[in-house]
């Protein structure tokens, strides 16, 4: 054991992990790197320059004279996914911390570096990027001694695409990183941190030994959800899966066991032996609650079953997703899906397209409340066609999250004005260096969810940077906002929002609406209401066709029989008309601004 060192690399999204990484692999002669970004096997990760899935892999070094092995594992470092940061976190006993050296300490490399604090890991600060011509190490070593309290001399210079530092990593892992601490003789204790699906062998789950050894053929169970499996192959994650006989505490492995549900295998949960099992699970293990939620429809109704297989088969790669069938009188059958963000919901969506050629029609994201009746029995309502007749609502709850925005000063006013917009609560606010800002805001959660990022992106030409974790459920004034056509509500149109905007933005809506609806042969009424209140109207004119051409001459009543005639026809056409919602509309929605 005293030869085995853990560790993972965290980081802001985009700041060089994954290239670091390819780097680490080519030194230590574990696979020679063909192209960029070995780790990240997905198109999408590759083309978006993102890491949507953690891959752990086992490099083996030696150093003088003393062989070692390193178990790496590469995390995602985008907020949808900080879940299976910390659970990736807590399987190691270091880790690095990169920061990009041209654009210094950002909101994430915060969030991620509390996590790892918290689970007493031993941190090796690296600067990245160090070839780059607009790279400015002091200034950058001067945010990360502030952060950290660490020494200059501690801080590592590299760079992934030149390979410069490299070998100084690698001695400081060796030299800093503790090495794992665990009772080989005591029964087996093994902690999940990620899974994933193969078509011939099922569902393989990554686990590390806390305490223990785990044999082949050996019966497991798994302590969250109570199911046992034989342990018909184990063995260590290399490029390829490695298999052996046993492993030992402090390992990083693998176990085939023929699982075929992804809900059976959670991240976070424990393994141990049927024969001789552990007291207690390890702790720090919890669902993992999606966030966002989203009604996904077919474009064509007879593909409603493709939808659910492909949908089936997508959440064995990814766990975190759920969804359940419901029906819209506008849209006919679909699910509706649970997210764990917004990036999560656009990778599912481009995921769905892509593997599965399915084309879809995405309603409105929103996120889940709490409402409780006049006895204050609660119901969790995930869509606005769920919620209960206003008369019998007591109160309702949405969730709040805590955001940390890290700017330039150049821009706080601005982005003060767009939280403030968005109902947020300024908490605190501090200098992280010089220029540079943190402030902390409590938002609701769905007012974040449309287009709060895009905004500030561009409100602070990019330099911001953003993250959230929730905090809790608040009391909040929600009303629900229907919109009518022809006195028909549209139920994919409904939203829930805060009393305060609803008139403003029932007014939009009915305008952007009006822009959007193809003129037909009768007028089409839009309007938008508050229970039985209608708050804001527009009217889409019908097209009339000139009935009178014909009539050169003659007496006026000629004329007024056909009017007269047409007039019938509109009004018997008006009974039976009905509107066609071009999908542009339900998008108008999130792009109302």
């Amino acid at each position: 054991m005293k030869n085995i060192r853990n560790f993972c690399i965290i980081a802001h999204i985009d700041h060089g992990k994954s290239t670091l990484a390819d780097r680490l692999l080519e030194r230590t002669q574990t696979i020679k790197v063909t192209e960029g970004q070995m780790l990240d096997d997905m198109d999408l990760e590759r083309e978006r320059g993102i890491t949507i899935k953690s891959h752990a892999i086992q490099m083996d070094y030696t150093q003088d004279g003393q062989h070692y092995t390193l178990n790496l594992i590469d995390t995602p470092g985008h907020v949808d996914f900080s879940y299976e940061v910390s659970r990736s976190i807590a399987a190691c006993e270091g880790c690095l911390l990169l920061v990009d050296s041209t654009q210094g300490v950002q909101a994430q490399t915060i969030s991620n570096l509390y996590m790892a604090i918290e689970h007493d890991l031993e941190i090796i600060p690296v600067l990245s990027k160090c070839d780059m011509v607009n790279s400015m190490p002091e200034e950058v070593e001067d945010e990360i001694i502030e952060l950290l309290g660490c020494k200059r001399e501690d801080i590592i210079r590299a760079s992934g695409k030149t390979g410069e530092g490299v070998d100084n990593i690698l001695r400081a892992i060796i030299e800093k990183v503790p090495a794992p601490v665990g009772d080989e003789n005591a029964p087996l204790q093994a902690m999940i941190f990620d899974s994933v699906f193969n078509p011939f062998r099922g569902i393989i789950a990554y686990y590390k030994i806390i305490n223990g050894s785990l044999h082949s053929g050996e019966e497991v169970v798994f302590v969250n959800t109570g199911q046992r499996y034989i342990a018909d192959e184990i063995g260590v994650l290399k490029m390829e899966l490695s298999a052996r006989k046993e492993l030992h505490c402090g390992d990083v492995g693998y176990i085939v066991s023929g699982i075929k549900m992804a809900t059976e295998v959670k991240v976070g949960d424990t393994i141990t032996s049927v024969a001789k099992p552990c007291e207690k699970a390890i702790a720090g293990f919890e669902e993992v609650k999606p966030m966002v939620f989203a009604g996904l429809y077919p474009v064509e109704t007879e593909d409603f079953e493709n939808l659910r297989t492909s949908l089936e088969k997508l959440q064995l790669n990814d766990a975190s997703l759920t969804f359940s069938p419901e029906s819209s009188v506008a849209l006919g059958f679909g699910f509706r899906c649970g997210f764990l963000g917004l990036l999560h919901m656009d990778i599912i969506q481009e995921r769905l397209d892509r593997e599965f050629n399915m084309n879809v029609i995405t309603t409105v994201p929103n996120v889940s409340y709490n409402v409780y009746d006049k006895h204050l029995n609660m119901l969790e309502v995930h869509n606005p066609a769920g919620m209960p007749d206003a008369t019998d609502v007591d109160h309702i709850e949405e969730p709040y999250i805590r955001a940390s925005i890290i700017t330039k000063t150049d821009y706080i006013g601005s982005i003060m004005t767009l939280c403030l917009n968005k109902r947020g609560e300024l908490v605190k606010q501090e200098y992280v260096s010089g220029d540079r800002v943190e402030i902390h805001y409590d938002m609701p959660l769905a007012e974040i969810v449309i287009d709060f990022y895009d905004k500030l992106k561009s409100i602070s030409k990019g330099y911001a940077s953003f993250d959230y974790h929730p905090i809790e459920f608040r009391p909040s004034r929600l009303v629900k906002l229907d919109i009518l056509l022809n006195g028909e509500p549209v139920d994919a149109l409904s939203t829930l929002t805060h009393v305060d905007n609803a008139t403003n933005f029932g007014r939009r809506m009915c305008e952007k609406l009006k822009e959007l609806l193809p003129r037909q042969q009768f007028d089409i009424a839009i309007q938008a209401a508050i229970g039985a209140k209608i708050i804001a109207r527009e009217t889409v004119k019908q097209l009339r066709k000139d009935v009178t051409a014909k009539c050169y001459g003659g007496d006026i009543s000629r004329k007024r029989k056909l009017l007269e005639k047409q007039k019938r026809g509109k009004k018997r056409m008006k009974q039976i008309g009905n509107v066609e919602v071009p999908q542009k509309a339900f998008l108008a929605v999130l792009k109302l601004d």
